[in-house]
């Protein structure tokens, strides 16, 4: 959803940016970002506003059929927040561990295929500043990547990945070589501080892509 589309709901819902604003539960000065461009809509609240318009029109006179304006799908994905690091790394295999973690709702217009986990983004490591920057509390909706995937070159031109390593834990970096013939990754952070280093896939459990980030509105 673009601004323009946001602001048309708005209008057509008959609402000013504050009251827009209290209804999806954020503060107007958001709005008003979102209104000028400025800022992303989140996926979110793209479907809230949707099915504001949706409710509006089916009980209006629109013969029982509601409005949709975009079709949007949501997914309930498990959020290994930064606290859940540790148990994540010894329970991510377990079934009954991955149904105890809480869920976040995802909104997108297209149906998302695989297998997703949601993480907290932990430490600075990845913040040089920029536009490209996964700030700490941001929360990354990450797609597993098959281990049979492995074996080839990985799209690292693409995504950023989050890496779940045996040894050294969470991870969430950028892949600037892989070396396919031995296995290895090499791994960047954003941030100029942190070195560039080496590991074995041998010593990872999981590998996912970064596929969307979600920050809080008071963030930069």
């Amino acid at each position: 959803m673009n601004y323009l589309e946001f602001k048309e709901i708005r209008k057509k819902l008959k609402m000013n940016q504050a009251d827009i604003a209290k209804s999806i539960g954020v503060g107007t000065r958001a709005v008003q970002y979102w209104e000028k461009g400025e800022r992303k809509i989140p996926e979110t609240t793209a479907f809230f506003m949707s099915n504001l318009l949706k409710n509006e029109h089916s009980s209006g006179n629109q013969n029982g059929k509601p409005v949709v304006f975009s079709e949007m799908k949501i997914m309930h994905v498990p959020l290994v927040n930064q606290y859940a690091y540790a148990g994540y790394l010894v329970g991510f295999n377990d079934d009954e561990y991955t149904e105890s973690l809480p869920t976040i709702p995802f909104a997108d217009d297209v149906e998302h295929r695989g297998s997703y986990v949601c993480f907290e983004v932990k430490g600075d490591s990845m913040d040089n500043g920029s536009y490209e920057s996964y700030l700490e509390g941001d929360i990354l909706l990450c797609r597993n990547v098959r281990h049979d995937f492995w074996k080839s070159k990985l799209h690292y031109n693409k995504w950023d990945f989050v890496i779940v390593h045996k040894e050294k834990g969470i991870l969430v970096k950028r892949i600037v070589n892989h070396d396919v013939e031995n296995g290895n990754i090499t791994l960047h952070s954003l941030n100029e501080y942190y070195s560039d280093f080496v590991i074995n896939l041998e010593d990872v459990s999981q590998l996912f892509n970064i596929v969307s980030t979600r920050r809080k509105n008071n963030r930069r």
